[in-house]
This record gives C-alpha cells, structure tokens and sequence, in this order.
C-alpha cells in the first residue's frame, strides 16, 4: 500500500539567529490510506506545526513531504492551494462558518473555488449535509445553529469535495460532553467509508476513539503507534 503521508526528516524552523525556534526536528511520520489516527503532546510540542505541514498550510525549512506519492514540500502557493483544495478538507475548533451563508451555502464555498458547476455545487452540499445528519437545516444561518451543529455544517464543507484526508485540529474543543461524542461518531462513519482523518487533540478521551496516536514532544515524535490503552501513562507524565 502507497502511503497517503510521508514526511521524511522534517524539521520547521521559525525566526533566525538567537530567535530561531525549531519547531519540528527531523520527523518521520508515515500514515496510510483510510487509517484514523490522532496527533497528541504537551503545549509546544510541534503537534500543530505537524498540522500544518500535513495540511499544506505551511513548508518545512528541510526534509521532504510526499502527499498521495507527490512531494509537496517545495511546492508554490498556487500549487499548495490547489492541492489542499483537492485531496484535504479542514475542521477547524472554531468552525470558521461565514454568518451571512446558509449552512447549504457555506458548504458549497469550496466547490465554487474547484470550479464546479453551480447545479452540482448544491446537490452535492445537500448530500454531504444529510451525511452529517443535518438535512433538516439546510437553509438555516450559523447564528440558527447549536454549537454542534455547526461543527457538523463545517464537517459537511470538509467532506464535500471527496478529499482523502480529512484533518481535524482540535474538532471538539468548544463543544459540550454529549455534543463531541456525536461529532466523534460522524468522524468514524466518515472514516469507515474510505476517508483518512487525522486529528489534532490534547483530550485524551476524544483520542483514545481512534485507533492510532503519534505523540509528538519537544518538535519530536517519540511515538508513532500508539494504543488507546497506552495513552493514560503518557498524559500523566506530560
């Protein structure tokens, strides 16, 4: 199996001279098609710049990053954008809804960028809402929305252009008890039909729902296969 992401002796590195931060150091990480994995350490501990650089959002200052068998590493803004358009889809904590759309129409904002036609723009955002449980709200405004669902509204906008990797940063960090386990639970059955998520937590019970954890410290992995089981011991400690 060709792996979905290889990141080969990543480092990132911010600032210069006696402000240099180095971010990541020298990271391996290889995830493959339709796993379901989380990214988990302490604050500082490079997961976020990992997201990043997943996500095309950033660039290493060395190492290579080969996504779906294509280095993206050195890639141009075009270039990068382009790809992110293509094969990831983003949640983000905050969901990043634009208040004056309808959840129908927030859902089709990526599909006017990839250039798709306005017909299938709609019959495809209707679909991915009712993937998401969210047929019945359509046409209602973010401010009409619970907090879940507009998690679900901006799961539905992630998912609408048949990406292969869904990255998740922090997906449940302002929901409730009850509403992050219906979240979780859409995230499963969008992983069970094929698609790759990645997720971004310090919540070890949001973590311990996937079935892999890579835990990141000090820019470093130390771990790349983590259990659920394992992770008790390591938040202790971090």
């Amino acid at each position: 199996m060709k792996p979905l992401i290889e990141l080969h002796r990543v480092s990132k590195v911010y600032g210069i001279g006696n402000t240099e931060v180095h971010a990541l150091w020298n990271v391996d990480l290889i995830i493959n098609p339709g796993e379901y994995c989380s990214i988990m350490g302490p604050s500082g501990s490079g997961k976020s710049t990992a997201m990043n650089l997943i996500g095309c959002l950033d660039r290493p200052t060395s190492g290579e990053y080969y996504l779906d068998g294509e280095n993206v590493a050195h890639l141009d803004d075009d270039a990068l954008a382009h790809i992110r358009n293509r094969k990831i889809g983003f949640v983000f904590q905050q969901f990043h809804l634009l208040p004056q759309l309808s959840a129908l129409e927030n859902v089709m904002l990526p599909m006017v960028y990839a250039g798709v036609a306005s017909a299938e723009r709609r019959d495809r955002a209707a679909d991915a809402l009712k993937q998401v449980k969210l047929a019945d709200r359509m046409n209602n405004k973010p401010t009409q929305l619970s907090g879940g669902q507009q998690q679900r509204v901006a799961i539905a906008r992630a998912i609408v252009n048949q990406p292969l990797l869904v990255l998740a940063d922090e997906p449940t960090g302002a929901l409730d008890s009850h509403t992050t386990q219906d979240v979780l639970g859409i995230f499963s059955d969008l992983n069970a039909t094929g698609i790759t998520v990645v997720m971004v937590t310090h919540e070890p019970d949001v973590a311990r729902l996937t079935r892999r954890i890579v835990w990141f410290r000090d820019g470093e992995v130390m771990n790349d296969n983590l259990t659920p089981d394992d992770i008790g011991s390591l938040t202790a400690t971090a």
